[in-house]
């Protein structure tokens, strides 16, 4: 059995692994055993009572979070004509055509984030095999295939995120940073977790969250009560 570091000891002391707790209790537990020597992430991890097999039960969209994430992302546009100008002047930091798909199939991908006109997609869908498995296929669902180029650059630069169910069923999203205040981390969670619920497939029957916890980088789960954060939310709105 592996031999557990004191300050990985010292955190489970504090946190009850049988407990199902509360999400703002949660989120000042995170505060409090987010000890390491850097800015730890807040992570969320939400198991649905979905099939991803199926077609019709994929989970997947955008949020864009009150308070961003603590991490500017570098957003790759796509491009042809006046949407290169367009997305320079939103604040893009790569925009080409042909050339920067060129680059990306070499192996480069020294950006966070990929935005694609219409146009481009006939072009763009030979790097499926490169950006699919990293999240970063420019897609019409997530709002990264659109003509709307300054508007995508500004939202993705100001904090949305996008979030998709995993083959185990398992929602993984970075909502924030261990500097941001108790309410601001609130407030992400809540967003998230909200447009989460929203997003129900209407095939889904019985229960739709199974759990839901959060962690610090380095850190154990805090489990939350999916059913109390509902109301808790709920009772805010």
């Amino acid at each position: 059995m592996a031999k557990r570091g004191k300050r990985y000891l010292a955190i489970r002391e504090k946190v009850d692994s049988t407990k199902l707790y509360g999400l703002r209790e949660a989120i000042d537990l995170f505060k409090e055993v987010s000890t390491a020597k850097f800015d730890e992430s807040l992570e969320v991890h939400i198991r649905l009572g979905v099939d991803p097999r199926h077609a019709d039960q994929q989970v997947r969209g955008t949020v864009i979070l009150p308070h961003g994430t603590g991490v500017t992302k570098r957003v790759l546009v796509l491009a042809a004509g006046e949407k290169v100008k367009e997305a320079e002047e939103a604040g893009a930091d790569f925009v080409g055509g042909d050339d920067l798909i060129q680059k990306i199939s070499t192996g480069w991908l020294d950006f966070d984030a990929v935005i694609a006109t219409p146009d481009m997609m006939k072009n763009v869908g030979r790097l499926g095999k490169i950006l699919g498995p990293r999240g970063l296929m420019p897609s019409a669902k997530t709002g990264t295939v659109t003509f709307d180029i300054a508007d995508a650059v500004k939202e993705i630069k100001a904090g949305r995120v996008e979030f998709r169910v995993d083959k185990a069923a398992i929602i993984h999203n970075m909502v924030g940073k261990k500097s941001f205040e108790a309410q601001q981390l609130y407030e992400n969670v809540k967003a998230l977790y909200q447009t989460i619920v929203k997003a129900r497939p209407a095939s889904v029957k019985g229960t739709y969250v199974k759990s839901f916890y959060i962690a610090p980088t380095m850190g154990v789960g805090i489990k939350i009560d999916p059913i109390a954060a509902a109301k808790e939310i709920t009772a805010e709105a």
